[in-house]
């Protein structure tokens, strides 16, 4: 069979011929060296001898000439062999050798190219002179080339060229005139604080509820201040932390524990300071935070931290931009239905449930960061004013800031740029004399390269959004790779807040008691930390304004009734809307009481809020991620608990019940539309002797459910909190709108036989909650203990127990 030889370039030859090539190139540039240096002493002697040169200046222009004669053959010889490839060659003589004669071409070429200008320059002026030249007038080229170097020298000399520098100076005065303000507002933002100079007052145990973070941080932290050991075993240590969490979880008090405890410098800065008027001013800004820190790193040991705030701000991703943060997937009902600055399930306000799901959003909302509000009308105007005013808004808002920060984080251990540039012309001086060897017995003639500073910079950067939000070049190993999430505090964080706020402030000694604590920590639901301390510090300016040096459980309930729905507004009502408001908020309690056995109410009040008359609010006891049909049936049947007892004991319902009746049809909707649930398959008494009967049976009491629902679910608009909410799809399908009014009737039977059942005792709690106005913890679980609520038993064949709507 015939083959085809193909040749192999020079240049991708085999090691084995590249090392061969190599070898050659070895000899023929010490043999040129060799020639060079044996004709030098009769060069040097013309120099001295005919020229009538000094013996010193002799012996540089002999070096000099040897050194250019040297070069130009090398430059020469270069333009007709190529250079050998030397990849994966293991002599390390050979290839240290082909990089010094690769600088040393590249020096000599460039002198020969500056040669070559200046013969050319010298010839087209001489030509000009001989051809304008007058008669008996004699024009020759050396004398050409000496009345040029002539004319350059008295040029040189007479200090005229200083006036070129005019111009460039001018240019400068006016550009620091324009960019100087703004460079200077921008650079005010970076505040550095050298160790005494400012005292936090934040040690690590101070940032309570993140256990889980605090160690991870720990042990972040301990290897920036002592990870030598660590380095020699073969680690390397983390560049930069990224913590992660909600508004108002501790983050930036994290990072001001660490500045307290870790004894080195602290910088910070805004991730809004790189955002700045005029395209490239954030990256003077993010050079300035750089060199800065290297130069407090220097003065205190070779350490120091760069703190950024916000650093979404900055940090987003870069090819998100102009795009609207959309398409978010509702996981919770919670998604649908948050209404108010405490997340109520309706728009009155009046029903509350504190789970994981609901505190995350509350969060959320609270700096404007929810996917479904604020988030992707920011980034949609952000996008709109970048591709309308495009060099005016810094590169992207900054988007050229986080490229330069990205250059920072990755060069920040580079060798000093004027060491590296001084050690580079200084040994490719030496190398292009020829003469100069690398070593003598051992011993290097080269300035030695430059190794990285040693000092250590490590970032730490804080925001609010998700990680998927922020670019993946920032959040890469090496970069931020470390990521640290604060969780939004539980029930027990909340209850290590309190006893480290409660230390600080003066109060009654019942609230040292284990239960008292347990309590507050249960009511105060969707608590962060910095309102835990506007609590206890509101608490006791309630008891100082009635002349009482310490406060206790009830200062402490009003300041933290005030700060969720508002100062109360000491009306009072009509005793007849009294009595229904009571009894209204006594239906929710009741049914929440009996049917949501993962809650428990932490907060039932008939004193009016902002915009509700009364409220019920409840707690999950557990952490919980996922909900059963069950649960979600007893949660729909919670509100609609109020409608049931206004019907029990009035035969008639007011129009406050509108709230819940659109918050129950949205979480019927949600229920059959997003998560499968539909109506559970009946279980009836058995008497019936055929299954035909039986089916029909089923079939007439799912028909009643329906009528039930229909009457209940809400027609004005979609039936879901907004007008373009998912759920005006379920409730336009027949079918899917059937299921949902089906999922209604249900839960307002069980609420409505509850109540019924349960009279006396509904109207127990109405009775006391008149009384009392407000109750809050352990006063509600108590209240609904003492109640004996049951469960009726329901025979759906019975006519007897369908009620008339």
């Amino acid at each position: 069979m015939a083959t085809e030889q193909q040749s192999v370039p020079i240049g991708f030859a085999g090691s084995e011929a590249s090392g061969g090539l190599a070898q050659q190139w070895r000899r023929l540039t010490r043999a040129a060296t060799f020639v060079a240096i044996l004709t030098s002493p009769a060069l040097f002697m013309w120099f001295h001898e005919q020229l009538g040169w000094g013996v010193g200046w002799s012996l540089v222009a002999t070096v000099v000439a040897v050194a250019a004669f040297r070069g130009v053959i090398d430059v020469g010889v270069r333009r007709f062999i190529p250079w050998p490839a030397l990849f994966g060659q293991d002599d390390t003589g050979i290839q240290e050798e082909d990089v010094v004669n690769r600088r040393r071409a590249y020096y000599w070429r460039k002198k020969a190219r500056l040669a070559v200008w200046i013969l050319l320059i010298v010839t087209v002026v001489f030509a000009a002179k001989y051809l304008t030249a007058g008669p008996g007038e004699v024009v020759t080229w050396p004398g050409t080339a000496h009345d040029l170097a002539s004319s350059v020298g008295k040029f040189l000399g007479s200090g005229a060229w200083k006036q070129l520098l005019i111009l460039p100076l001018f240019f400068l005065f006016n550009f620091a005139i324009l960019f100087g303000p703004l460079a200077f507002m921008g650079i005010s933002q970076v505040r550095a604080y050298e160790p005494g100079d400012a005292d936090w007052g934040v040690k690590l145990e101070d940032v309570r509820g993140q256990a889980e973070a605090k160690s991870e941080v720990r042990q972040v932290v301990n290897l920036w201040q002592s990870g030598e050991a660590f380095e020699k075993a073969g680690g390397k240590r983390e560049r930069g932390l990224l913590l992660l969490g909600a508004p108002g979880t501790g983050k930036t008090m994290m990072s001001k524990a660490i500045a307290t405890n870790f004894n080195a410098p602290f910088v910070s800065i805004p991730g809004s300071g790189f955002a700045q008027s005029f395209m490239g001013m954030d990256v003077v800004i993010v050079r300035y935070l750089a060199a800065r820190a290297k130069r407090l790193a220097r003065k205190w040991g070779g350490q120091c931290i760069v703190f950024i705030d916000e650093i979404d701000a900055v940090g987003m991703r870069r090819r998100a931009l102009g795009t609207s943060m959309t398409g978010h997937d509702p996981q919770s009902f919670h998604d649908h239905c948050f209404f108010g600055p405490m997340g109520s399930l309706t728009p009155t306000g009046d029903l509350i449930l504190e789970s994981r799901a609901w505190r995350e959003r509350l969060f959320a909302e609270r700096e404007g960061l929810h996917p479904g509000a604020s988030a992707g009308w920011h980034a949609k105007l952000g996008g709109i004013v970048n591709q309308a005013f495009p060099g005016m808004m810094g590169g992207g808002m900054g988007q050229l800031g986080l490229n330069q920060l990205l250059v920072v984080m990755d060069g920040i251990g580079d060798p000093p740029f004027f060491r590296r540039f001084w050690t580079n012309k200084v040994n490719t001086w030496l190398d292009a004399l020829y003469v100069v060897p690398r070593r003598t017995r051992g011993v290097s003639l080269r300035l030695p390269r430059p190794k990285p500073r040693s000092e250590q910079i490590f970032f730490i950067g804080a925001c609010n959004v998700p990680i998927e939000a922020l670019d993946p070049a920032l959040t890469r190993p090496g970069r931020m790779g470390r990521h640290v999430w604060f969780r939004t505090p539980t029930k027990q964080d909340r209850l290590d807040i309190f006893d480290l706020y409660l230390a600080k402030v003066d109060h009654e000694p019942e609230l040292d008691d284990a239960p008292s604590r347990e309590e507050l920590a249960r009511i105060t639901n969707g608590y962060s930390p910095a309102m835990i301390e506007q609590v206890c510090s509101m608490a006791l300016t309630i008891a100082h304004h009635a002349v009482r040096p310490r406060f206790g459980r009830e200062d402490l309930v009003d300041a933290m009734t005030t700060i969720e729905s508002g100062t109360a507004i000491n009306i009072e009502y009509v005793p007849e809307e009294t009595r229904g408001v009571a009894i209204h908020e006594a239906g929710h309690a009741a049914a929440a009481h009996v049917y949501m056995k993962g809650a428990e109410s932490t907060r039932l009040s008939i004193r009016k809020r902002g915009t509700s008359l009364g409220h019920h609010q409840a707690l999950e006891k557990d952490e919980r991620f996922t909900s059963w049909r069950h649960e979600e049936m007893g949660h729909l049947t919670w509100t609609l608990g109020a409608m049931a007892a206004e019907r029990v004991f009035y035969g008639e319902n007011s129009t406050g019940v509108g709230g819940d009746v659109m918050s129950a049809t949205a979480r019927a909707g949600w229920m059959v539309g997003s998560c499968a649930m539909a109506p559970e398959r009946l279980s009836l008494n058995g008497h019936f002797k055929k299954r035909e009967d039986e089916q029909a049976a089923r079939e007439k009491i799912m028909k009643r459910f329906e009528e039930i629902g229909l009457q209940i679910m809400r027609r004005s608009g979609s039936g879901g909190a907004l007008e373009h909410d998912p759920i005006a799809g379920v409730l336009m399908d027949r079918d899917k709108r059937a299921m949902a009014a089906q999922l209604l009737g249900m839960a307002y039977i069980r609420a409505h036989h509850l109540v019924e059942a349960n009279k006396p005792a509904v109207e127990h709690i109405a009775d006391v909650l008149v009384a009392r106005r407000e109750l809050h913890g352990d006063e509600v679980v108590q209240l609904l203990d003492d109640a004996k609520i049951t469960i009726p038993e329901i025979d759906l064949t019975d006519e007897k127990v369908w009620p008339e709507l």
